[in-house]
């Protein structure tokens, strides 16, 4: 009989595994290795290739045994020991995982690709201090990686480890901050063109250059327009948060609702409010980038709205398509997207002012009041005691829920001085992990401050999280990247924000929403007057209180709190964007 070479064993399993046989295929490999002429020095090929195929059929324990018989045969075979450990970490095991890529004997090239899964595996797990190791023992070993760079400066800016970009061997500040990508930038500076430059550089490295578009240009023509909503965040998210009631009140006499859906593994009340919401509920997780633009197309989509942008999970390649004849960022990403086929951005005039729009590819839509919509609904808990939260009764409480990753020194030094210049003041933090909070003690220290004056709260439930903010005194806006969500919040549950804004769309958002609520006192000029500012405010009680009585007033009736005033303004815009569509095809 005839041996078969594993060269025809490949070809012929490629073949099936093409046509979608991969059982098949599977049964070529194992033959193979069955007979006689599996006795040579390539059966950890077959071996590997095999596990592959077992992978992919979801046959995770046969592709784990395929593996570790190839790591025997062959032990610096580092794509096998790679393939293992993410085979571990698909059953739940990143543990094990994380043993066999330490474990592996590898070239350059393997130990590179190996300590880059490491890193993530270990930021994933929240372990950031060895995820930030693992990172830079990859770039020192191999410094010109994207995304590697991206990964680390983000994961040092959430430990608050300072300088967050520090020169490398082979890897100039100048390039990291190239690197260092969409969420990263826009904490690390104001400056408009570096955003876009950044921010450029990243989609022209993950998306090809050339993609089809699908949807028609002249649009569609339907009697009720048909808005689809996409995100990953349909659940107890900063943006479900917000636009929850937006999606509720939308007039359906005019207007068809969809939400495009890819948000993983969530089943709380948010999500079962915001679905309820929908019109239309269009699940794409199991899709491809290519098949959930083609369900977009298919369902006549005319206003596309990403509310993820380039944030973490995104799916910004859809957008690319062009799935919907008009496509519009709003709220997850508040920089430019870099993507052409991304139309517009919704703003409003302080947050974008005109000197913003030669650094956006999205033109600007203006909402006539504000650019952030609130849910109405809110629940706000019972006010806990001073006591229970650890803070001191009869101190002036400053406060900062914003992610560890806003703070910047700049902004921490002020705080500081602040703290000097009033005696009787904490400052009450959220810092998100135990290293965050361990290098802002540590500076607090080297800048003369006890550290027992900076208290961090813990994570808490949505109604008792807004119920805290009515124990604080001031919150302290983060720069160059503002507080969001988490100063609507402040102000929704009656405490005034303090802010200085910048030159980009992120660092002007809390002063947008202070001046909705017409409390335009409280954005400053510069730091030097956001430093005088909160010390003024702390020292004079009487002033203080009538900000803080204003502000109650204002609350009542601002537009940043009106969401059916700020629904019909937004409905009026969409109306427009289709009108417009039909008038350049006629």
């Amino acid at each position: 009989m005839t041996e078969i070479s594993l060269q025809q064993v490949m070809s012929r399993a490629d073949a099936l595994a093409t046509l979608g046989d991969t059982q098949s295929a599977v049964i070529c490999y194992k033959n193979w290795l069955a007979s006689d002429a599996s006795e040579n020095a390539l059966r950890h090929v077959a071996l590997f290739n095999l596990g592959i195929l077992l992978r992919n059929a979801g046959q995770i324990d046969e592709a784990i045994d395929c593996y570790r018989e190839a790591l025997k045969l062959k032990p610096d075979l580092y794509q096998a020991a790679v393939n293992l450990g993410l085979a571990f970490e698909a059953k739940g095991n990143r543990v094990e995982a994380a043993q066999t890529w330490i474990g592996a004997l590898q070239p350059i090239e393997g130990q590179v690709l190996l300590l880059n899964h490491l890193g993530r595996v270990m930021e994933t797990a929240v372990l950031l201090d060895d995820a930030e190791k693992y990172l830079q023992r990859s770039l020192l070993l191999s410094p010109d990686q994207p995304n590697t760079v991206q990964h680390y400066l983000y994961i040092r800016q959430k430990q608050c480890k300072w300088p967050v970009i520090q020169s490398l061997p082979g890897l100039s500040e100048e390039k990291q901050l190239e690197y260092c990508g969409p969420l990263g930038i826009l904490a690390l500076t104001d400056d408009p063109a570096l955003q876009l430059k950044t921010i450029q550089d990243w989609i022209s490295r993950h998306l090809p250059s050339e993609i089809k578009h699908l949807s028609p240009a002249s649009g569609y023509g339907h009697k009720r327009i048909r808005i689809g909503y996409m995100s990953c965040d349909f659940r107890w998210h900063a943006v479900s948060i917000l636009t929850a009631e937006l999606f509720e009140l939308h007039d359906r006499n005019r207007f068809e609702i969809y939400g495009i859906d890819f948000t993983p593994g969530a089943d709380d009340s948010m999500r079962q409010r915001v679905l309820a919401a929908m019109d239309h509920h269009l699940p794409i997780h199991s899709l491809t980038d290519d098949q959930a633009a083609q369900l977009i197309r298919q369902n006549e989509i005319d206003i596309l709205v990403d509310l993820t942008g380039l944030t973490a999970g995104s799916r910004y390649s859809i957008l690319a398509h062009k799935p919907a004849p008009v496509q519009v960022s709003y709220l997850g990403f508040v920089g430019t997207c870099g993507i052409p086929e991304v139309d517009y951005i919704l703003a409003d005039r302080f947050v974008f002012p005109k000197e913003l729009k030669p650094y956006f590819v999205e033109k600007p839509l203006y909402l006539p009041n504000v650019y952030q919509v609130n849910d109405s609904k809110r629940v706000i808990g019972q006010t806990p005691s001073r006591e229970s939260c650890g803070l001191p009764g009869d101190a002036f409480v400053y406060c900062s829920f914003n992610g560890s990753y806003k703070i910047t020194p700049e902004i921490f030094a002020c705080w500081m001085r602040i703290l000097k210049r009033v005696p009787n003041s904490v400052l009450w933090l959220g810092a998100d992990n135990q290293w965050a909070r361990a290098n802002l003690k540590n500076e607090a220290a080297k800048q003369g401050i006890d550290i027992g004056r900076l208290i961090f709260a813990e994570k808490a439930p949505p109604a008792e999280y807004l119920a805290r903010y009515r124990v604080a005194d001031l919150l302290l806006d983060t720069s160059p990247y503002n507080a969001g969500t988490t100063a609507s919040d402040a102000l929704w549950a009656g405490l005034p924000v303090l802010t200085c804004p910048g030159r980009s769309f992120a660092s002007r958002m809390a002063g947008a929403l202070l001046t909705a609520v017409h409390m335009g006192e409280l954005i400053t000029p510069s730091l030097r007057e956001y430093e005088k500012k909160a010390v003024s405010l702390a020292s004079n009680k009487n002033g203080y209180q009538r900000i803080r009585d204003r502000l109650a007033q204002e609350r009542e009736h601002s537009a940043l709190f009106d969401a059916p005033r700020l629904v019909r303004d937004l409905e009026g815009i969409f109306e427009g964007l289709v009108n417009d569509l039909g008038e350049k095809a006629s």
